[in-house]
This record gives C-alpha cells, structure tokens and sequence, in this order.
C-alpha cells in the first residue's frame, strides 16, 4: 500500500545527551534540544535509553515524556528492565532494537525470526498499554514477516548499510541494497505494518530513501546533531524536512 500523506521526520537527539556527559555537566539539555527540534518541524522525538546510559539516561527520559507536544519514540534492549520503564512512562512508540555493549551504534537489525516467542511475550504488555511497538529490523522478508506475526504495528527498516555503501562510492551496490530496501517496505506494508526508516541518513543519501512510497517516517539523529555544529539545529532539521519534501514531490 502506497503511503500518500506527509512524510513524517523524527528527530533522535541521544547525541546532545552524548556531549553533556562529556564534560558530565547538565548541559547542553537534550529536552532544550527537543523542544527545539518541535519548533523546526520534526514530528516526532526519538531517544535511546541505553542499558549502560551511555547518552540518554532515565531522567531524561522522564523530561521527554513530561516536557514535549510531539509523540516519543521510546528505543531500548528488549530487556525486563525496560519493559517496566516504558511501561512506567507510557511513551506514543517503543522501538525494539540489538544492543550490544561494545557497539559504537546500532549494529543490524534485531533477529525477531530467531526469537520469535520471547519477542512475542516481550510486545504483549506494550500493545495492551497503548505503545505502538516498533521492530528495529533488516529487509529480510522472514524477519518482515516475524514482526507482524508477533503483534508488532511497525518495522523501521535500518538504513545503515545502505548509508555506507553510498557513502563509499559503492553506487551499484548501494542501488541494489535501495531495491532491496524498497521490497521490504512492499512487503511489510503489504502485510498491515506501518513502515519506518533509519540510521545513518544525511542530507547526500536521504532523497531515494524518502522517495519510497510506502515509508510513512523516517528516523534521523548523529548527522543533524553534528550538522547543528555548522548550521544550529533549527535549520539543520528545517533541511532535512526540504530534502525529504521535494523527494516526496511536495
């Protein structure tokens, strides 16, 4: 099913919490940076409550939910422990990612095929508080096809590799992997999933991804934060909300 409605930017500000605790003071503020990320166009806050902390912590979490007008993407571990945070905080999605504690970033998308019956309880909860669970995934059809069967409402497809394969110059490669991309999010809409995309998009890679017509949202958060250095987050967001309109014809 082709999605013809506007397509929605959200705005992951873990790397403003990732300076602040740098210098391990309270600023710079990631709700600051939220708000802020509101008022420039974003339709959406994505952070990411880590289990070591390492950017985001739950505190910041709390002001999110408190303090923004914009749905909160809530991003963890399937783990326990933030099963009953999320449940605590009740944010508008959760998005169920891999995490491993070595990891720079989010490395792959999460096996939901191979641990199907765990991720199925894990949802059950969420889904009947209200969450929209999101399954953080790869465009292997079988792990598409495991998201839906486990009672997710949304797969957001990991751009990564794509990312750098354009990045590299690697443009055969990276058209293919946009293809394969792009049957994905065929192939997920096609079984009632609403479909996402993210990581590792920048302003030079983000139009053919946007073109895809299913994508109803796109999640983007290390490039605008470092592009805020250069440009102030303001119109850094207000950028990336252009490329993405004029890839969608609007």
């Amino acid at each position: 099913m082709t999605y013809r409605g506007k397509l929605r930017l959200g705005v992951n500000i873990d790397h403003v919490a990732t300076v602040r605790n740098a210098r391990g003071s309270a600023w710079p503020d990631p709700l600051r940076a939220a708000i802020l990320a509101e008022a420039s166009g974003a339709d959406g806050i994505t952070a990411h409550l880590r289990e070591d902390r390492r950017h985001i912590r739950d505190a910041d979490m709390e002001a999110l939910r408190a303090g923004i007008g914009i749905p909160l993407n809530f991003e963890c571990a399937a783990t326990e422990e933030m099963q009953s945070i999320v449940l605590r905080l009740l944010p508008h999605a959760c998005c169920l990612v891999p995490e491993r504690r070595e990891e720079r970033t989010t490395e792959g998308g999460l096996d939901v095929a191979g641990d199907e019956a765990r991720l199925r309880a894990f949802v059950a909860p969420l889904r009947e508080a209200g969450i929209r669970v999101s399954m953080f995934i790869g465009h292997d059809p079988r792990q598409i096809e495991a998201s839906a069967r486990i009672g997710a409402a949304v797969v957001e497809l990991h751009t990564g590799h794509y990312s750098d394969l354009h990045a590299e110059g690697q443009q055969g490669e990276a058209e293919a992997e946009l293809t394969a991309l792009a049957r994905g999010a065929a192939r997920a809409a096609a079984l009632g999933l609403e479909v996402h995309a993210g990581h590792g998009l920048t302003y030079e890679n983000v139009e053919p991804v946007a073109a895809i017509p299913e994508l109803m949202e796109l999640n983007i958060g290390h490039f605008l934060i470092g592009e805020a250095i250069f440009r102030g987050l303001g119109p850094a967001i207000e950028e990336m909300r252009r490329r993405m309109d004029v890839a969608r014809g609007s």
